[in-house]
């Protein structure tokens, strides 16, 4: 005859157990919520201080201990991007075309709670192009916009000059595997819409 479990004894085990998941639970969350605080500190994209041991130490634990929630420090910090997605309000499997917009919206509120990044100072042969462009840029746009307040033409302005970067065409081929006449012709196209808009009267307000 087999040895049977009382029945406050089953029932004290399922508590424990259930205790034991809630606890295991609220240390996870206290680790991806340290993760998430150690990263306000730096610029968005600047995740060196994210590291096991920096984690452990904001949140209260030792390193074994976020071991067992976390293979490695990859996965801790894929953990913490998708908390930084969730607190931006963005849920990328469910994206929709007509959710873009509003998206990204969001996600630039949300990064522009982060220090910036200085960015290298270019030589003054770059920096006076630079300069060029975005007065060429500015003279374009005022020319079509005479009714606009002037903060909207420095932002439809502005777009231009970030299609026009080098920038987003490196982007292009490197991330997205485009070669030169698929980039250039993605480029001219989101040009094109914006010039359009400039000039029918669509402001960016």
């Amino acid at each position: 005859m087999g040895f049977e479990l009382s029945e406050p004894v089953r029932a004290r085990r399922c508590y424990d157990s259930t205790l034991r998941l809630q606890r295991a639970a609220e240390t996870r969350e206290r680790i991806v919520a340290a993760g998430s605080e150690l990263l306000h500190g730096s610029p968005v994209r600047d995740w060196q201080a994210l590291t096991v041991r920096a984690v452990a130490e904001r949140a209260g634990v030792n390193e074994r201990t976020v071991y067992r929630h976390f293979v490695n420090e990859r996965g801790l910090r894929d953990a913490v991007m998708h908390r930084l997605e969730e607190k931006a309000g963005i849920d990328l499997a469910r994206l929709r075309l007509e959710d873009v917009a509003d998206a990204a919206a969001r996600i630039f509120e949300h990064v522009s709670s982060y220090p910036l990044k200085p960015r290298p100072l270019l030589g003054p042969t770059l920096t006076k192009a630079g300069q060029r462009r975005r007065k060429a840029l500015l003279g374009a746009v005022a020319a079509r916009t005479a009714g606009w307040p002037e903060a909207d033409r420095v932002v439809a302005a502005a777009m231009f000059d970030v299609l026009w970067s080098v920038a987003s065409y490196e982007r292009l081929v490197a991330h997205w595997q485009l070669d030169r006449k698929q980039a250039i012709r993605g480029i001219s196209w989101v040009i094109r819409l914006v010039e359009e808009a400039v000039r029918k009267g669509w402001r960016p307000s």
